[in-house]
């Protein structure tokens, strides 16, 4: 379907599917926020990295936050390493006005970043040099997500860049992004947290009787669990960070809202397979269980033929006559490989065809053997994308084709940029 028949309202045909516009989505100054996310391994990070270049190019000044920490996103863009500390990209074409920062998000970094920002010196000290805190920092479930969440909100606060593009965790579950503030903040607020903050709260002897009376069951139990020092650690930093919890369920609810507001555009990244197509299907059910403003889906790894008008099943039976003495399909019907042109007694023998040589025969039906093997491929991606469109028909789609190379520097994040944005009749 056409952007002028999306908004005129015309059905679209059987397994067609609205375009995703690219390019308007970028050069909207109201766009602040493009999110990509999606199941692990379908390029999100390639996307945001492309998305951002095509946007700097373009004239805005875009920061991309990555999370993935294989550091494909700085060899890309032709800066030796990526940290907690926007970076500026050299070499992108300036003529617009537009400037490209990347960075990738350090977990740990970014939570010590908060606990310095948000207490006193000493207490940031003793909640820093805590042994529970540094274990929660490092790899606490569901911290990474938090702490991206974190770091969004920190860079929009700052309001220093017209567009921040996130590629989120690499994770299990592509939820995990959204269900993290929510995750934390439960764990934060929790009975457990509360019952240890109780005796720090009473304080001096009074805590301490209030804990071997109250809660000796528990303790008890999860001294037995955890082990005494780590149970004391834990409750330390319970107490340095009591003040604090507020703060962090605080946060997360306010990056939840800016997640929902009109400047936020979600894309979902998929590759066309049935695994990936139904994780995808499932967070888009999820945004907009969640009012999040989903944009489209980006299909990533699309295979393509310029042949496509020959079908798997023609190309197996022209590699099968060319493997023998029969007739090949010839538009005069005449033509056969290995032997004498056919005759009949009605009609002028044709000219003599010169035999095709063994070697020039085998090659010629091993590649329509291998034509018919991408055939098969491409009907099974269309098959599996129609069938996504069918179950989200409103959700627009674009499509970047399958590269031969793996994308390694700005000119080929700039191929996938123009791939993003082109209109479907020009792939």
């Amino acid at each position: 379907m056409t952007a002028v028949e999306a908004t005129s309202g015309a059905a679209p045909a059987p397994g067609a599917t609205r375009a995703l516009e690219v390019d308007p989505l970028l050069d909207d100054p109201a766009t602040r926020i493009v999110v990509c996310c999606g199941s692990g391994g379908v390029g999100k990070t390639t996307t945001a990295a492309a998305l951002g270049l095509r946007a700097a190019e373009r004239g805005r000044k875009v920061v991309v936050l990555t999370i993935d920490p294989a550091r494909r996103l700085a060899q890309s863009m032709g800066i030796e390493e990526l940290d907690n500390v926007p970076r500026r990209v050299p070499g992108i074409d300036a003529a617009a006005g537009g400037e490209l920062h990347a960075m990738m998000l350090d977990m740990k970094r970014t939570f010590d970043e908060i606990v310095e920002a948000h207490a006193d010196p000493e207490r940031a000290r003793a909640i820093l040099a805590n042994p529970f805190y540094q274990s929660l920092s490092a790899g606490f479930a569901g911290t990474q997500e938090y702490m991206a969440m974190e770091k969004l909100g920190q860079l929009r606060a700052r309001d220093e860049w017209d567009l921040i593009v996130v590629d989120t965790p690499p994770s299990r579950s592509a939820l995990d992004f959204l269900d993290a503030p929510k995750r934390l903040g439960s764990f934060l607020d929790g009975r457990l947290i509360r019952a240890l903050m109780a005796p720090a709260k009473v304080g001096g002897r009074a805590g301490m009787k209030f804990l071997n009376v109250g809660m000796s069951m528990m303790t008890g139990t999860l001294g037995k669990l955890l082990g005494g020092q780590l149970l004391r650690d834990v409750q330390t930093f319970v107490a340095a960070m009591d003040t604090m919890f507020g703060g962090f369920r605080t946060r997360a609810d306010a990056t939840y809202r800016l997640l929902q507001a009109p400047g936020t555009a979600f894309l979902v990244v998929a590759a066309p397979e049935r695994d990936a197509l139904r994780e995808a299907a499932y967070f888009v059910e999820r945004l907009a269980a969640e009012d999040m403003p989903l944009q489209g889906l980006v299909l990533n790894r699309v295979h393509g033929s310029a042949a496509a008008e020959l079908s798997a099943e023609r190309a197996v039976e022209a590699a099968e006559n060319l493997d023998g003495p029969r007739m090949a399909d010839r538009a005069d019907g005449q033509t056969r490989v290995g032997g004498p042109a056919a005759t009949s007694p009605e009609a002028p023998a044709p000219d003599p065809t010169p035999e095709v040589p063994p070697a020039v025969a085998e090659l010629t039906a091993g590649l329509l053997r291998l034509h018919a093997e991408r055939m098969q491929v491409l009907d099974r991606e269309r098959r599996t994308r129609d069938r996504f469109s069918t179950l989200h028909p409103d959700v627009p789609v674009t499509e970047v084709p399958a590269l031969a190379e793996d994308v390694h520097d700005l000119a080929a994040l700039r191929a996938i940029g123009a791939h993003l944005a082109a209109p479907r009749q020009a792939r």
